[in-house]
């Protein structure tokens, strides 16, 4: 157990299922305490009772609803005080050529991805410059540095919370807050079952069962960061499966 994880608060969204989950168990082991969001509050009440943290500890939370995840935070703050560290880690991956026109799977990505990561911001931004401490952590993605046929929207929004995350590590020094991107590769999570184009699907179901790596890989990044001493900012994490040429 990690000195500089235990009883730190820290608020997960996206926590239902894969990276989140998986980030979720391991930081419950370092012992954190943890306040959990994500819009499937069934899986986040099953995940509360594996870890033995109380339902108290999970909220229902749509990230694309600013005032969902400004009520996420203010939980976290009326449960334990402050909060020490926010994943920003909901996500959606809908690829598909823009030929197709998915008006529907962009406007999604980007109010999911982008602006949900926003609002995340927005929410535990007051409370870390208050404690004049804090360490805010955005998922981005392999894909926020390079872009292939089909993910140009998905990479955009990607490389946008790269593009923040960059502009926040600079605005929040004022505030000891440390701040840190962690772009994944192929890891085994839900994400690709939210592809809508079956043709773009199938060769994304393809390539994560050759490539994908465990979601605990995320969880150890998530560690590394957070358990550097306090004058340590690790500001940024790509890591891919070994055999993932992409």
């Amino acid at each position: 157990m990690s000195a500089q994880i235990a009883g730190k608060v820290v608020v997960v969204t996206g926590a239902s299922s894969g990276l989140g989950e998986a980030v979720a168990r391991r930081l419950a082991a370092e012992g954190a305490k943890l306040v959990l969001g994500a819009r499937r509050l069934d899986r986040l009440e099953t995940l509360a009772d594996d870890l033995s943290i109380g339902r108290d500890a999970v909220r229902k939370t749509d990230v694309s609803d600013s005032a969902q995840v400004q009520a996420l935070v203010d939980h976290a703050i009326a449960l334990h005080g402050r909060v020490d560290v926010l994943i920003n880690n909901a996500g959606l991956m809908p690829h598909s050529p823009l030929e197709k026109r998915r008006i529907e799977d962009w406007d999604r990505m980007i109010d999911v991805n982008l602006k949900g990561t926003l609002y995340g911001i927005a929410a535990v931004l007051p409370q870390m410059q208050k404690q004049k401490s804090g360490h805010i952590i955005n998922v981005s993605s392999v894909a926020g540095h390079k872009v292939g046929p089909g993910g140009a929207v998905y990479s955009a929004t990607k490389s946008a919370v790269r593009v923040v995350s960059e502009g926040l590590r600079q605005e929040v020094k004022p505030y000891n807050i440390r701040t840190t991107i962690i772009s994944p590769g192929a890891v085994a999570t839900e994400l690709p079952n939210s592809v809508t184009d079956e043709d773009t699907a199938r060769s994304m179901k393809e390539f994560y069962e050759n490539y994908a790596i465990p979601p605990e890989s995320f969880a150890s990044c998530v560690v590394f960061a957070m358990s550097q001493p306090d004058e340590v900012d690790i500001n940024e994490i790509l890591f891919r499966p070994t055999a993932q040429q992409y």
